[in-house]
């Protein structure tokens, strides 16, 4: 990533300013991405499939939320199909960060594209919105700043995850461990009425469709929950511009 930074002093201080900024959140995505690692290997996987599904993927919910449906034998477009849902809040990222960032070259936003994370996207939306009179070049520089200690943090953390989970005897049964981690995951961003909302309509809809073949109920519960989410919040606002 040290091509952002390119030969100027600026761009080379607005990087670290960047890496300052995104470093605390290793302390976050460190310990998950230690439990993703054990819990891969204790799914089937090797640490070799556990490092290349981190190194691909890079996005924690959406990788639990994939290592879930596939230790259910779900099929692959089952997998596939709940992870994209999951991850779809990545494209409403991308959206936002259009106006800052969209005028960069094609190869710089596939780079862009692939370390959009909640952490860089966070870290970076601030920035820009209290210093609108940035440049791209350093606008980049700094986005990438953010992710530089991030990404590396969540591939070591993947690879000694994976290396303690083949450690882990099989007697000591971690089957648990993978749905309540995901629950204290989704748990945090429950912070509105309308998540809520959408929390428990994808619940009731999951549990009434249960029966459904390729656990496709997961699928028409997210779908419903987005949909019920979305209304509510368009009624608690219209309620609140009336007061």
């Amino acid at each position: 990533m040290s091509f952002t930074t390119a030969k100027t002093p600026d761009l080379h201080s607005v990087f670290w300013r960047g890496f300052r900024g995104g470093t605390p959140f290793v302390f976050v995505v460190g310990p998950f991405a230690v439990l993703f690692g054990v819990l891969a290997t204790e799914a089937g996987l090797n640490i070799l499939e556990t490092l290349a599904f981190s190194v691909v993927v890079i996005a924690g919910a959406a990788q639990f939320t994939a290592l879930q449906l596939m230790a259910e034998e779900a099929p692959t477009i089952i997998v596939l199909a709940s992870a994209l849902a999951v991850n779809l809040r990545m494209a409403m990222y991308s959206a936002s960060l259009t106006p800052y960032l969209g005028a960069a070259p094609l190869w710089k936003r596939a780079f862009l594209a692939y370390f959009i994370l909640d952490q860089s996207y966070a870290c970076a939306t601030v920035e820009y919105e209290a210093k609108p009179q940035m440049t791209l070049p350093e606008r980049l520089a700094y986005f990438f700043g953010c992710v530089a200690p991030v990404v590396p943090a969540w591939y070591v953390c993947t690879y000694i995850g994976a290396v303690i989970g083949t450690q882990v005897p099989d007697s000591w049964a971690l089957d648990f461990a993978l749905p309540i981690t995901f629950l204290a995951l989704m748990a945090p961003m429950l912070r509105t009425p309308a998540h809520l909302v959408a929390a428990f309509v994808s619940i009731l809809v999951s549990l009434l469709a249960a029966g459904l073949p390729y656990s496709m109920g997961l699928l028409v519960a997210g779908v419903l929950a987005m949909m019920a989410g979305a209304q509510a919040e368009v009624l608690f606002d219209r309620r609140k511009q009336a007061q």
